[in-house]
């Protein structure tokens, strides 16, 4: 009796207690993937979100108080400085995505150098874009002054916003290189930096494309989504 009880209670008679009762094994944590995720969730709130500010910059400019930044006088009528801005980005981007298949060939020193320069090109992208900020200022062109003004400040400062937070995943991702972390550890770090300069670079060519257009362009854009 005494035996059967103990066979019973280590689960391995018929009619034992098993530590899994239900037959199901929870599936192992896997970081990656939800680190993925997360990512992709997060992105797709940004995109709403620059989105619906999208939608007011084009239902705004069809007001009449609108003055288009692209008129012959204006800042961005030859906008050559946001131009090397956004040369400086696509130069960040390559450079993360070069960090990124070396990461994969276990290259510690081109991950670490790839990483190095699109950190440089970051930062050189912001202090590009408060010099076109300081530009505008001294031309005569403040926030207030204008609708067009307002939300060039706007989106451009959220874009900047959205790389500074970039660069602190980048800068933890720094340090745990020069701290010797194996890459098979950093590796999911990596390709979601890679991933989101990408997506960073992406949402800039439209932001430059549309503050860049005619006001031709926006009453087409605003018929075409019916806000005329």
């Amino acid at each position: 009796m005494n035996r059967q009880l103990l066979k019973s209670a280590d689960g391995t008679g018929s009619g034992g207690w098993s530590s899994d009762p239900a037959g199901i094994e929870t599936p192992p944590f896997d970081r990656r993937k939800t680190a993925k995720v997360g990512l992709r969730v997060f992105l797709a709130v940004v995109t709403s979100l620059f989105f619906l500010f999208l939608i007011a910059f084009i239902a705004r400019s069809q007001v009449s108080d609108w003055q288009p930044l692209t008129a012959p006088l204006a800042p961005l009528a030859h906008p050559w400085m946001l131009w090397l801005n956004t040369l400086l980005l696509a130069c960040g981007s390559i450079s993360l995505q070069w960090a990124r298949v070396a990461a994969r060939r276990n290259d510690t020193g081109s991950t670490l150098l790839g990483f190095a320069f699109a950190g440089v090109f970051a930062m050189a992208f912001l202090a590009g874009q408060l010099w076109v900020w300081q530009q505008f200022i001294a031309w005569g062109y403040p926030v207030s002054s204008n609708p067009a003004n307002s939300f060039f400040y706007l989106l451009t400062g959220l874009h900047g916003l959205h790389l500074l937070g970039g660069l602190v995943a980048w800068g933890w991702t720094v340090i745990r290189l020069l701290r010797r972390t194996p890459l098979e550890k950093l590796g999911s770090g990596v390709e979601l930096c890679a991933t989101y300069w990408h997506y960073l670079l992406a949402l800039w060519i439209v932001l430059f494309a549309l503050l860049t257009s005619t006001p031709e362009t926006y009453q087409a854009i605003a018929a075409f989504c019916g806000l005329r």
